[in-house]
């Protein structure tokens, strides 16, 4: 509430509260003085009153001490909802929307005249540590990064297992276990079947070489939230298998519906800073115990792109460690001394450096490459008119089985998959000498001391 309101409209508003069963434990008082008699006064509300401190200036209060004074409070307070009865000029759009994360985060619900926001349910069903991989939208590179982490832990001993989710996830839980074979022929049997074969879950057991459990998610709320999901039973198949990490990749902007005890947020390095600091941007942020800004290199993201991100994360966040990445497409198979037909869902700006870092690194000869692998007919398209290869290279997302792979296979092509790989960037996007460990290693003792005192 504010002081923008007489102090009895403000009982009036309490009393009405208790007359519909919520019964009020504090009232916070955020800014104005124009209707009681000076900043901190005693407003004889019959409940304790807390206020937070005044911005420079106006009736309003400075949005990050709003927000930290507001968690503290609800760290103490712990109430079941945060109930607004401000309004401008105290509380602007931005702020609310900011308090409403930081009530979100607490686990509380956050409700005003014509809004309700409820944290979404993530109940913990993991029996090991787990850690979710989230990122503010679709194509941010959460797959490439799940697999990376994966690959990571698996390299130090650990047995990860990943349950991916996705808008064409299975309607009853998958498992592709580690012995399982990939190859185009086996996942264009996927697509004869009517599976969706280039599902996330196919793509982190191909990239990644650990156990997946594939599964599905329709629709996504302002917090994440998802409507319908079969996530909870792809844990419940992921924890009858022996491993010792769980990773929850998300889909989208939706996180996975399952409590985790680290996560990692996903940003691009060319995304509207807005993502993350308006609406409930902030609540993703206030989750992550890891940021990885990706494709953080010209001609996708330039310094100045980077640079906002990287300040807008600051901006909420001074606590969170920031990882700026690239990616590099990485052949899962060898490539050397062939004619390539590339395929990727990355944008047209930078298919030419792609292919530059194909052929550099690869030795093979790129004769085309598509950036439309997520339109079928488009694709199409382009694979009819490319010349003569010997190589089909695609990462197996969208339509890469049931139109690339297939269209590769009936000219009698090889097909072989790319996985994209991060690496650490400087501020002008060039490759650092510090390796990804540098951030997972951390982020693993995250899940692992949450989880023995969960």
């Amino acid at each position: 509430m504010d002081g923008e309101h007489y102090p009895p409209v403000i009982r009036d508003a309490l009393d009405r509260l208790r007359d519909t069963g919520t019964e009020p434990v504090l009232a916070v008082v955020l800014g104005g003085t124009e209707k009681v008699a000076r900043h901190g006064a005693d407003l004889e509300l019959g409940v304790p009153v807390a206020w937070l401190p005044r911005g420079p200036g106006g009736p309003a209060p400075d949005p990050d001490a709003a927000a930290d004074g507001l968690t503290r409070i609800l760290a103490t307070s712990q109430p079941d909802v945060v109930v607004d009865r401000s309004d401008e000029p105290v509380l602007d759009a931005r702020t609310r929307m900011r308090l409403a994360a930081v009530t979100l985060h607490a686990g509380a619900a956050y409700e005003g005249p014509d809004f309700a926001f409820t944290p979404p349910p993530r109940p913990r069903l993991a029996d090991r540590p787990s850690i979710a991989v989230i990122g503010v939208g679709k194509r941010t590179g959460k797959t490439a990064i799940t697999g990376a982490l994966a690959r990571a832990a698996a390299a130090g001993g650990r047995q990860p297992i990943v349950v991916a989710m996705g808008r064409g996830g299975p309607p009853d839980p998958v498992l592709v276990p580690v012995e399982a074979i990939l190859d185009p022929v086996a996942l264009l049997a996927v697509a004869d079947a009517g599976g969706h074969a280039a599902s996330d879950f196919y793509e982190d057991a191909v990239t990644a070489g650990v156990a997946t459990v594939g599964a599905r998610r329709c629709g996504g709320g302002l917090a994440g939230g998802v409507g319908d999901s079969n996530v909870a039973e792809a844990v419940a198949m992921a924890t009858r298998l022996p491993g010792d990490l769980l990773l929850l990749e998300g889909s989208g902007a939706a996180i996975p519906p399952v409590q985790a005890d680290a996560t990692v947020l996903v940003v691009p390095g060319d995304a509207d800073p807005s993502v993350l600091t308006d609406h409930l941007g902030p609540y993703r942020l206030l989750l992550a115990d890891l940021v990885v800004v990706t494709m953080a290199e010209p001609p996708r993201s330039s310094a100045a792109q980077v640079a906002a991100v990287v300040e807008a994360i600051r901006s909420l966040s001074r606590r969170v460690p920031v990882l700026v990445t690239a990616f590099r497409p990485v052949p899962l198979g060898s490539v050397s001394g062939s004619r390539v037909l590339f395929a990727t869902t990355a944008p047209a700006a930078v298919g030419q450096a792609l292919a530059d870092s194909l052929e550099r690194e690869h030795g093979c000869e790129v004769v085309a490459w598509s950036h439309r692998l997520a339109d079928r007919d488009a694709l199409a398209h382009d694979l009819r008119s490319a010349p003569a290869f010997d190589v089909l290279l695609v990462e197996l997302k969208a339509a890469a089985v049931d139109v690339a792979a297939r269209f590769a296979t009936d000219a009698g092509a090889r097909v072989v998959f790319c996985d994209n790989r991060p690496l650490l960037v400087d501020a002008a996007g060039q490759p650092t000498h510090r390796g990804m460990n540098h951030g997972w290693i951390p982020l693993l003792t995250i899940a692992d001391e949450k989880f023995a005192t969960s």
